[in-house]
């Protein structure tokens, strides 16, 4: 057997490792580059603001003491680690406050998955890296990760309770570090079976965990090491999406319609970067409708008290979204309950760290909201077409009598209405703002967009590197 080849050329997974070996620079068109190094400086934003959060904190010191010393750089922290303890923070950190992209349809957070595995891989090359090998390898995984998710049913995940990002995630990982370690295609598809192999993730972890937020890291560390392992000539499971016993795809999709073919269609011609959403708020994906739709009706108040608030949304949201919550509520609850957000929102007009202090998640006003609060489940929503299954309908009624209403049927962010570019870096230096100079933030913003033409990646990472500020305490 050759060596270099994939073990079947022409199955499922042969055919993907051969793309991710295969891609090169001029094969992507310069609006997807442009939009890969956007999301890239959204979730560097994330990280700088999540690095010195409370729980962040907290992970900080327990990773630490488990992994030791290294040359690896923690984010925002002024300290070092291992490569596989720092992409395990970094990823923590971009996850630390739900204000990560994520991919609507195969939903995982594409930016905490691909930022510290491939920042831990170009530590642990010992070399120079380029700022375009960088970006054309979180191209890699910005492609893989939501199409491993459409095989096994994309939102079907969450709504069987799997933490879907951790179980996409570890193969976004593995394939972008295989292609920044430039593997050839035989040991790339290696990295993609010690991947899968990996891929787990619980979303009970939502209601009250600190570990909810560093189950993408679980993910982004297992795909540096697959690659890592890989690269030595340790050999991983071969045709994994597609075998018929204990393969990915079949057992993930276990239960429900999969499509095996969606892990390779459309490579090269249709672009899953630039579907991926950049998030306003700070509050999970499914979420984004209720936001959007309070502060429209916070608009129209004029006065009036609010005596019932009624939402309706499909099983996505419901799922993932609407429980009774009891009071006092963690933030990682408050970021996923439906109840909260929109209270929140429609007393303060939005939802980002302010809206989840401590204080504020205790508050009479907010709960007297919640308590008045009651969420349908329309399953008539989960028969419309994917774009439209997070749409919100939010209706108040008030003392008075009165009533009013606001439906969101695709929030701001959605692929048909995306975050430009020049959105995210006002999102980074409003988020950043909480936590450093502006001087330094804007130094990052200008080696971001430089990284297309940077010969080293290693000024963006000692930009990185400084402790940073406490957005919350």
């Amino acid at each position: 057997m050759n060596l270099n080849r994939p073990s079947e050329p022409g199955g499922v997974t042969g055919r993907l490792v051969t793309w991710i070996h295969d891609l090169a620079w001029e094969d992507v068109p310069a609006h997807v580059r442009d939009r890969a190094a956007h999301l890239l400086l959204d979730g560097l934003g994330c990280a700088l603001v999540g690095a010195q959060l409370p729980w962040s904190r907290l992970a900080t010191e327990a990773v630490l003491g488990v992994e030791g010393g290294g040359d690896a750089v923690v984010i925002g922290t002024g300290r070092t680690t291992t490569p596989a303890g720092a992409a395990l923070l970094n990823s923590t950190y971009v996850q630390g406050f739900e204000l990560d992209d994520f991919h609507p349809l195969a939903p995982l957070h594409s930016a905490s998955l691909l930022v510290p595995s491939l920042l831990a891989t170009a530590d642990h090359l010992g070399r120079e890296v380029s700022g375009r090998d960088l970006l054309l390898a979180a191209i890699v995984g910005f492609e893989v990760g939501p199409r491993v998710g459409h095989s096994i049913g994309g939102t079907e995940m969450l709504l069987r309770g799997w933490h879907s990002g951790p179980v996409f995630g570890t193969s976004s990982a593995a394939a972008a570090c295989a292609k920044l370690r430039g593997l050839d295609p035989a040991r790339t598809e290696d990295a993609l079976g010690f991947a899968a192999t990996q891929s787990a993730g619980l979303m009970s972890a939502q209601y009250e965990a600190m570990g909810k937020r560093m189950q993408h890291g679980f993910a982004a560390r297992n795909g540096f090491y697959s690659a890592a392992l890989a690269a030595t000539g340790y050999t991983g499971i071969d045709q994994v999406f597609e075998r018929e016993y204990g393969g990915y795809v079949a057992v993930y999709g276990e239960g429900h319609p999969t499509d095996l073919e969606a892990i390779v269609r459309g490579l090269g011609t249709t672009w899953e970067t630039t579907a991926v959403v950049v998030k306003s708020w700070a509050v999970m994906g499914g979420l984004h409708g209720a936001v959007q739709a309070a502060q429209a009706l916070r608009e129209r108040l004029a006065g009036r008290v609010i005596e019932r608030i009624e939402a309706r949304v499909g099983g996505v949201v419901h799922h993932h979204g609407w429980w009774e919550p009891q009071r006092p509520l963690e933030a990682i609850g408050a970021q996923m309950n439906i109840g909260y957000a929109t209270a929140v929102t429609l007393l303060d007009g939005t939802a980002l760290p302010e809206q989840f202090t401590a204080d504020r998640l205790d508050a009479d006003d907010v709960w007297e909201l919640i308590d008045r609060t009651a969420v349908t489940l329309d399953r008539s929503i989960d028969e419309l077409p994917l774009t439209e299954r997070f749409q919100t309908h939010l209706a108040l009624t008030f003392t008075d009598g009165s009533t009013d209403s606001e439906s969101v049927v695709a929030p701001h962010g959605n692929p048909l209405d995306p975050v430009t570019n020049d959105e995210v870096v006002a999102k980074f230096h409003a988020l950043t703002s909480r936590v450093m100079d502006a001087d330094r933030a804007s130094a990052i913003v200008d080696a971001v967009h430089g990284l297309a033409e940077a010969d080293s990646i290693a000024p963006l990472t000692a930009l990185l590197a400084g402790p940073v500020g406490r957005a919350l305490d």
